[in-house]
């Protein structure tokens, strides 16, 4: 839902039906949502901007949850292979996934101001590209689609 980064909404309902949305589909899978996971998705939940490995290890740190930067790295491998989260290329960085469980294809606006970054869908582009690819001969298999400008908050605060 990219309208949720950038507009209003009851933030503790989010954060709460991402890590629940999250422990289903662990519980499902198999998986093991350790206390670390949990934490760092809970962290990207609660900020809907773009956080690096290290600022979550700061956090971490404070929290007592470690402070090697394997602890934060092992972690986001986690939720960015199971699809909890995604890393940002342009920022170097991680959100949450705002569509966790669902078979989707993401592209991001980011601010450029504030880093915050919506998730939306991004069929349309993909397949566009899928189909320019094809007379060259190349098959896509995944694309990065991050879109850079400017968020409502700092849109009004520039005018």
């Amino acid at each position: 839902m990219a309208e949720t980064s950038f507009t209003p909404h009851d933030h503790g309902a989010c954060i709460e039906h991402g890590v629940d949305a999250a422990m289903r589909q662990c519980r499902e899978a198999g998986l093991k949502l350790t206390p670390v996971r949990k934490r760092v998705l809970e962290l990207l939940l609660e900020e809907h901007r773009a956080m690096g490995a290290y600022e979550i290890l700061d956090r971490l740190r404070e929290e007592g949850l470690g402070s090697q930067p394997p602890v934060a790295y092992r972690a986001l491998d986690f939720l960015t292979a199971n699809g909890f989260a995604h890393r940002i290329e342009r920022l170097n960085a991680f959100i949450a996934c705002t569509h966790a469980g669902d078979d989707h294809a993401p592209a991001f606006l980011i601010c450029r101001i504030c880093n915050r970054v919506a998730e939306t869908d991004s069929s349309l582009p993909r397949a566009a590209l899928a189909e320019a690819a094809l007379p060259l001969g190349f098959t896509v298999e995944r694309a990065a689609i991050e879109a850079e400008g400017l968020c409502p908050a700092c849109q009004e605060a520039a005018e």
